[in-house]
């Protein structure tokens, strides 16, 4: 130890360690670190094992309480700053990958979440499915009754989607009316019946305008490899879904 009235470089050695307790962690262990190195200097100072040489037992414990005090108040405070701007990280990322209308993520989090799901299932080679779902007559609903109807057409999809999904699975707006869903290790019969319990779901609604959904579906690897590939061939299963409802309707009418 280094001796002398006001010189006490041990003293400080703790300071590194607290700052990257604050940084690294949160602020319950950032006060768990305190409290551990507090109570083994509290007991090193009893022990004549003083942080402060050159000073009385008493000198030591007031000079202790002194310096954990301050310790102590520049971690909290530090951890507590570092929290905050996680969680404003946090709720930045939240937002620029959610829809804000129905809350379902956005075509970011959707490219971002096929770009993941594609690498790991090249590496366990097991095949995901796409859903891609899109409202029925929405122009139609925003002609006749205004957009805000519209627009509770749109959330009306949403909470059919998200009720009939699972905790694992990825689903988004994908565009104006939209959605995209990403069932990971699921095969195509899944994907189908995923998409008739939505479709079910909106039939069994009774708030009007009555909404009906057409689906597409692609299965990696087998109908595509890439991005650009499933949302092509989802896109392609979806508007012959479309097309053989416009010849139903069209049988029906005649």
């Amino acid at each position: 130890m280094i001796s002398g009235g006001g010189n006490y470089p041990l003293a400080y050695l703790c300071i590194p360690f607290l700052t990257w307790s604050a940084f690294r962690f949160g602020q319950r262990e950032t006060s768990v670190t305190v409290l551990v190195f507090s109570a083994s200097a509290v007991l090193g100072t009893v022990s004549n094992l003083s942080l402060f040489p050159g000073t009385s037992s008493n000198e030591s414990l007031i000079h202790l309480q002194t310096f954990l005090s301050v310790a102590a108040a520049l971690s909290m405070v530090l951890a507590a700053e570092v929290a905050e701007r996680r969680r404003a990280e946090s709720e930045a990322l939240e937002l620029a990958t959610t829809d804000p209308l129905t809350g379902l993520g956005n075509y970011r989090k959707f490219f971002d979440a096929m770009d993941v799901e594609i690498r790991r299932s090249e590496r366990n080679k097991r095949s995901f499915a796409l859903l891609l779902l899109d409202l029925d007559g929405l122009k139609q609903i925003n002609d006749a009754q205004g957009h805000l109807t519209g627009n509770r057409a749109i959330c009306r999809l949403a909470d059919a989607i998200r009720l009939n999904c699972r905790n694992c699975d990825v689903t988004a707006r994908y565009g104006g009316d939209e959605f995209a869903v990403l069932l990971p290790e699921a095969d195509r019969q899944t994907a189908y019946r995923v998409a008739s319990r939505i479709r079910a779901r909106l039939a069994e609604d009774r708030i009007k305008p009555s909404l009906s959904v057409s689906v597409g579906v692609a299965l990696f690897p087998v109908d595509g490899a890439t991005f650009e590939s499933l949302v092509e061939a989802a896109d392609l299963d979806l508007y012959d879904m479309k097309g053989n409802s416009r010849k139903l309707g069209s049988a029906d009418a005649s």
